[in-house]
């Protein structure tokens, strides 16, 4: 049997929908759905993210029980530079002393991992990663 992400459905205040079409758009998602309480945006993997309406009051706490942070890879440290200046021009600051290299993550000498790190408005922790080799 072979396996493959398919989707992942997000709970959100649909007040914040425009910052998930916009992030995502910049990232190169396309708009698969839009309608009353929900988008939907796939990436180039055929992977897609649902956000949609419902969410109870409940407030994400992203080292607590369940998902961590949701990330996304892209081709060149240069997407990831270009991704925290995107969302610095917006507002939302990035966490965690990120961009930075995490040697710790690169596997090998010749390797890197280089990250950004954020939260959307809903308290959602994404990460923006480049790996492979050094550029």
């Amino acid at each position: 049997m072979k396996s493959k992400l398919g989707h992942i459905e997000l709970k959100i205040d649909t007040a914040n929908t425009g910052f998930y079409k916009e992030l995502l758009g910049f990232l190169g998602w396309d708009t698969i759905w839009e309608g009353e309480g929900m988008l939907g945006l796939g990436g180039s993997d055929g992977a897609s993210l649902w956000f949609g309406s419902g969410a109870n009051a409940a407030v994400n706490d992203y080292d607590g029980r369940g998902v961590n942070h949701l990330g996304i890879s892209v081709d060149s440290q240069a997407d990831v530079d270009a991704i925290a200046a995107y969302l610095s021009g917006k507002g939302v600051p990035a966490l965690f002393e990120t961009p930075r290299h995490r040697p710790e993550f690169a596997g090998a000498e010749d390797q890197t991992y280089y990250q950004v790190m954020f939260e959307s408005p809903d308290r959602i922790l994404f990460e923006v990663v480049y790996s492979g080799p050094k550029q």
